[in-house]
């Protein structure tokens, strides 16, 4: 699987809510998009990732 670029090895099946977790990033903070799909933080739980998936983490920042 891809995360931001970067292969990682991550087991098929685990949901992207899992993924953040694995990853220590708060879900509350982040959009991800899954193969070009921008994800609603409501499927975070419920959407699986494959081994080919491509996943983008986008971080928020504040800005003034």
């Amino acid at each position: 699987m891809i995360v931001n670029g970067e292969e990682l090895d991550i087991t098929p099946g685990t949901t992207v809510s899992q993924l953040l977790n694995k990853l220590n990033i708060d879900e509350n903070t982040v959009v991800v998009e899954v193969d070009l799909d921008l994800l609603d933080r409501d499927r975070y739980k419920a959407r699986k990732l494959s081994s080919t998936s491509k996943v983008e983490i986008i971080r928020y920042v504040g800005g003034g």
